[in-house]
């Protein structure tokens, strides 16, 4: 059952979303300084790959990412995507502008903190521009509080939430850049790309979906193509890298293997499997979706797209969290649904790093079943979050310049309820 409710000031949802930054900034403090001895990232919960990469990424000089070869080294090196290097590196710049020699951890790590708050506040903007309150789904997250400075993956989620907004306004060009440079910055906003192709032909605007889909691909290509050229070892680092790396702890590839060892498949074999039981696992929900008319707006295919991907890929590191939480705000107004996987993404990270210090043989750490079973209980919230998708009549994506009250879903309608008899 819908119901109006009164607007929230944009204001409060950034204070808010600076709020939860600021304690997940704090949180992370006693790993800034690059001392872990004794682990200190597992047993405070502190971890985050922003400490080290200044030094393993070489970036304590003024290397320039793929057109400076890396040193010989036994840490990978340019291993992300051209725009989420040259974060870093401008960070990195900025960082070693402090006083003393060798890696400026701590004043790599806050500087990076500041460009993340800065994209936390963009991607809580488009929400509030999108759906309202809802916003504060996003800007209140346990996940954003502890997984926001982990990676650089808010920059990819502040340019994928933009595009949408930016869809909304019916300017499909700004769309597609925003789409062409999260996918520079991380992978994931590639998939934007179908189900906002797709909205357009359902809408019977095909120049829409084309307007998406060049300036997605013109918009990478402005930023890949130079080092494509100029340093092809270099650029080329990032998939051979993840085409070869094992399956994360956080996997269900992992827990398989880990519980039955005859369940180990070559990398090869998972990496293809992984992308069959995408593109099943996408099909089917769409096909489930689409039977009844009226019950499909294309755009939200995202969040199937993104939930598959997840569920079936052979990493899912934790700030991933952050890619779904805003979806979950624009395609599955449940709260009770977004609650529940707040509290199974808090369960995984705690879990997580515990069992890390049992790995590394610390007496204060966890059981990795205990870890075992918040993936799980992740995994299945994730699934009920499918199906819930699946019954809902989605809304069309629309700005909220012409309301006065902002729509806020407790439980949203079942198509089965909805659908004309």
């Amino acid at each position: 059952m819908k119901h109006a409710s009164r607007a929230i000031a944009l204001s409060v949802v950034i204070a808010c979303t600076l709020g939860t930054m600021a304690f997940g900034v704090a949180a992370k403090a006693p790993c800034a300084n690059g001392d872990w001895a004794g682990d200190p990232q597992y047993r405070y919960w502190c971890y985050t790959d922003v400490v080290p990469l200044i030094a393993t990424e070489q970036l304590g000089g003024s290397r320039l990412p793929f057109l400076d070869a890396c040193a010989a080294s036994d840490h990978n090196c340019d291993e992300y995507p051209v725009l989420s290097m040259y974060v870093m590196r401008a960070a990195a710049w900025v960082a070693n502008l402090a006083p003393g020699e060798g890696p400026r951890y701590a004043a790599f790590y806050f500087v990076n903190a500041a460009i993340l708050a800065a994209a936390a506040v963009a991607v809580a903007a488009s929400l509030w521009a999108l759906v309202g309150r809802r916003a504060l789904w996003f800007a209140l997250a346990p996940t954003l509080l502890l997984t926001g400075t982990v990676n650089w993956d808010l920059v990819a989620v502040a340019l994928a939430t933009a595009a949408f907004v930016a869809f909304a306004a019916r300017r499909e060009e700004w769309s597609g850049v925003a789409i062409g440079l999260g996918a520079a910055t991380k992978f994931y906003p590639s998939f934007l790309m179908i189900p906002l192709f797709a909205q357009g032909l359902h809408d019977r605007q095909p120049d829409r979906s084309v307007r998406v889909l060049w300036w997605s691909v013109g918009a990478w290509l402005a930023v890949n193509l130079p080092f494509i050229i100029a340093a092809p070892r270099g650029w080329i680092e990032f998939f051979r890298f993840n085409s070869e790396r094992a399956a994360d702890f956080d996997s269900l590839w992992y827990i398989a293997a880990d519980l039955w060892p005859r369940a180990t498949l070559p990398i090869r074999v998972v990496n293809v499997s992984s992308m069959l039981l995408f593109v099943a696992g996408v099909a089917l929900c769409w096909w489930l979706k689409a039977r009844v008319p009226g019950r499909l707006q294309p755009w939200t295919l995202a969040f199937p797209f993104l939930v598959v991907f997840l569920l079936v890929n052979k990493v899912y590191s934790p700030q991933y969290g952050l890619w779904l939480v805003p979806l979950f705000a624009l395609c599955v107004p449940s709260f009770r649904v977004f609650a529940l996987f707040q509290v199974a993404d808090v369960a995984v990270f705690l879990t997580r790093f515990r069992f890390f210090g049992t790995y590394v043989g610390e007496p204060w750490g966890w059981p990795a079943s205990w870890f075992r079973a918040a993936l799980l209980f992740r995994a299945a919230v994730l699934v009920g979050a499918l199906v819930l998708w699946i019954r809902t009549v989605d809304e069309p994506l629309l700005l909220r310049t012409s309301r006065s009250r902002d729509p806020v879903a407790t439980d949203p309608t079942p198509a089965t309820e909805a659908a004309p008899a």
